[in-house]
């Protein structure tokens, strides 16, 4: 579960998958309560964790990369997170087993993954290997430590790349507000892979509390020769005081076809939450 302390600017988890009371194939090597004092031998066992969730989200990507041969990895992951839902089949929020209350995207992340949704997810956020040496360098790697990861022998000059962490084209948004009440902008590019390449997208914002969250250009067009459009959304603290140390909301991309749907995460300083 989140927030994620190495790099707080980046949500996680991903997405939920079923993980609970699985029925799979079992390893005869073992028995089925994995105790050395059992000497039973099954084919099948139930099992819950995320050995068991895993397997789905791999096997659904698996699947993907099948259907969408010409996507990157990070867009199938994009799919994967912008088309899951959030509710269960009673229509709450799907809950946190931990607490029995409504989960949250530290707990849930994008949502419970969708593979027939997933192959048509209307936009992606894609990203490359020059993405993340541009994550790594704004999270203070050394041209040495990029150097180990790349493995193609070239030097990385940090001072010609901008951006911040939060800049990662990654598709959800984990925001920390400073003390002094600064406003923080992200930036994003978004790739239209519908069947119309002539789509307009509008943006819809569900505002975490306490955060005034505004998106520029909210109407994103595509044409024939322009399938990439680039974003910034940026998160001002309101006057007053939250009653949580997180609060969440979310940005929906609609052409009135797809939802192309990110979370979003409000950290607030520590000064505040010891306040509270």
């Amino acid at each position: 579960c989140g927030p994620d302390l190495l790099a707080p600017e980046i949500l996680k988890p991903d997405v939920t998958a079923p993980g609970v009371d699985i029925l799979a194939a079992w390893t005869g090597e073992n028995s089925p309560s994995e105790l050395d004092s059992d000497t039973r031998r099954v084919k099948f066992n139930i099992i819950s964790g995320t050995s068991m969730s895993c397997p789905h989200v791999s096997g659904i990507a698996a699947l993907l990369r099948q259907a969408r041969q010409d996507w990157s990895p990070a867009s199938i992951k994009s799919a994967l997170m912008t088309t899951a839902y959030n509710v269960d089949n009673a229509g709450d929020i799907i809950k946190d087993m931990s607490t029995g209350t409504a989960s949250t995207p530290f707990v849930r992340g994008a949502g419970h993954v969708d593979p027939n949704r997933a192959l048509n997810p209307g936009l992606v956020y894609d990203a490359g290997t020059d993405d993340y040496v541009s994550f790594l360098c704004a999270l203070g790697y050394t041209a040495s430590q990029i150097a180990v990861l790349t493995r193609d022998g070239s030097t990385t000059d940090c001072s010609t790349r901008s951006g911040s962490v939060g800049d990662l084209n990654y598709p959800a948004f984990s925001v920390l507000l400073g003390s002094g009440g600064d406003e923080v902008t992200q930036h994003r590019i978004v790739r239209n892979v519908g069947s119309n390449v002539r789509a307009t997208y509008t943006a819809s914002v569900a505002s975490p509390a306490g955060v005034r969250v505004t998106v520029e250009p909210p109407t994103l067009k595509f044409r024939a020769t322009e399938q990439t459009q680039e974003y910034a959304i940026t998160f001002a603290p309101e006057q007053g005081s939250v009653a949580e140390k997180y609060t969440f909301g979310s940005i929906v991309w609609s052409d009135g076809e797809h939802e192309v749907r990110s979370p979003i995460a409000i950290t607030w300083p520590a000064s505040q939450a010891a306040a509270m």
